[in-house]
Parts: C-alpha cells; structure tokens; sequence
C-alpha cells in the first residue's frame, strides 16, 4: 500500500477559453510536460468525472481533470537524522531549506552522508529529493526543493545573490562572457570564447574596508557563474581560492543566496522567502 506522502493529486477546471481543447493540449498549457502525461496515462492517474481520460478526448468549459502522482520507489540517499539546516518555507508541494556554508547539496565520493541530500532523505523518508537551484559546497542560503514530479515540472526560480568581493565597486554593472571547462578540469571553469554564453548583473550594497558587498542576479544558470565572472573583471569573491579570492579572512568563498521568488504553478501563487546575511559576511565589513 503506498503512503498518503506518495501520492499527489492536483485539480484543474476547464474554463470557457479551453472549450473543446484535447486533454493532451489542456495539460501542456499548464506546464505539464510529455513525459509527466505519459505517467499519467501509462498509471491510469487521469481521469473526469471517475473515468480515465484519454489524451486525445476533448474537454468541456467545466470539466474537472484529476491528476494522481505516486512515487513508486524511495531515495537511496542514506537518512542523517543529525544533519541540521532551517526550513523557511513549506507547503505541500515545496520545502525552502537555508542551507549552511560547508554543506553540500548532493552526495559525492567524500561527502556521502552530510549533505542536503542525507538530510532531506531522514526529514521525508519516503520522498525523492528534487532540488531545483543547487549551491556550491562554500555557498550559502536558501535551495528549493520539491517533493514531487509535478512540482519539479517548468518551475522558473528568480534568485537574489550576495557575494562579498576584493575591491571597490562603486557602479552597478553586468558581465556578458562566454563560461567553459578549464582544461581536462572536471569542476574548474573560466571564461572563454567556444564557452557557453553567460550573463552576471550586479549592484552595490556596501563599499568598506577596500572591499564591497554585491547584490547579484543571473541571466543564466552556469557552473561557478558568479565566482567565474567576478575573478574575470578583476573582482573575485573573498576566499574564494580557486578563482584567486583573497583568502586571508575567509577559507571558502564568501556567496550567499539571500532570496527566492517562484510561481507555484499547482496553486497558483507566487511563493517567495529571504534568508539574512550570514555573520561570516557581515563580519568582512566592520
């Protein structure tokens, strides 16, 4: 019998303007994709009025279509009972964790049980783990998870970065350059022309102490985007040492993702949270 935890049913109406749309074309109109619609069919999870509806039958103004998800296997992600990170925001559908610096999200040959992941497994045992922004090791803040297939589906997260740099900035400004592979490097990147196209904005919050806090939004979502582009225009992020970062106050690169702001496609509201600089931030500008 599966836990009430593996299941998800989502409701949606047909209103007048999807009058006689196919089922398969009501579905994709709502961000579900091919491979959601094939679960759907192949489980017998969608249905009207308590009989299956097939992806080519039309639908009605008023037509309700109920959806049923299961998650049919468990994460064999081993479960850290001891593991600790704040949850600032849940609902039935998403959980926002504010994840500490030194933490990483998924496991890897030498972090195999202290991770996001190994935290996530012991809080929802029964759940797959499904984050939708994934930070690096040093960085903090907040990470997205889902807790189900349809949840993960189109979700387009708009995120708000602090990096603390060497140097004064003093004018708000953006970095449009191409990021790669560094070499054989399967982590390190730089940036060069046969590169992916990248693009970094950044604003000012505070100069001091010869170094200034940035505020930074990304157009693309690129491996060590934000360390990459700041080393790149001569600004690279404190402790930061694989891009150069001045490593003298701080032994890991001094990133936090400080908000978050989504449409919660299911229910259809914006969901947002802010996580506070953390102390080891502030602390390189008293």
């Amino acid at each position: 019998m599966i836990d009430k935890r593996d299941k998800r049913e989502i409701l949606l109406v047909a209103d007048k303007a999807e009058d006689g749309m196919t089922t398969l074309d009501f579905l994709r109109l709502h961000g579900f994709s091919k491979r959601a619609v094939n679960v759907l069919k192949t489980s017998g999870g969608l249905t009207r009025r308590g009989e299956i509806l097939r992806t080519v039958d039309r639908l009605s103004a008023g037509d309700e279509v109920k959806m049923v998800f299961e998650e049919l296997g468990k994460s064999e992600i081993a479960p850290n009972p001891a593991l600790r990170a704040p949850v600032v925001f849940e609902n039935e559908d998403y959980v926002i964790f504010d994840k500490p610096p030194l933490m990483p999200t998924h496991p890897s040959l030498f972090h195999y049980n202290d991770t996001l992941a190994n935290l996530f497994a012991a809080k929802y045992p029964s759940l797959t783990f499904r984050p939708l922004n994934r930070l690096d090791l040093g960085t903090s803040g907040l990470c997205v998870c889902a807790k189900n297939k349809p949840a993960a589906a189109g979700v387009k997260l708009h995120k708000t970065y602090y990096a603390a740099v060497s140097g004064e900035i003093t004018e708000a400004g953006r970095v449009s350059a191409p990021i790669g592979r560094t070499g054989d490097s399967i982590i390190k990147r730089e940036v060069r022309p046969d590169g992916k196209f990248a693009e970094t904005l950044y604003t000012p919050v505070l100069v001091k102490n010869g170094r200034t806090l940035l505020e930074i939004t990304l157009k693309t979502g690129r491996t060590h985007q934000i360390r990459v582009h700041m080393a790149h225009i001569g600004f690279p992020l404190i402790g930061d040492e694989m891009y150069g970062g001045d490593c003298s106050a701080l032994h890991r690169q001094a990133l936090h993702c400080g908000k978050v702001e989504f449409l919660d496609r299911l229910s259809g509201e914006q969901i947002s949270a802010e996580s506070p600089l953390p102390e080891y931030i502030e602390r390189l500008f008293l």
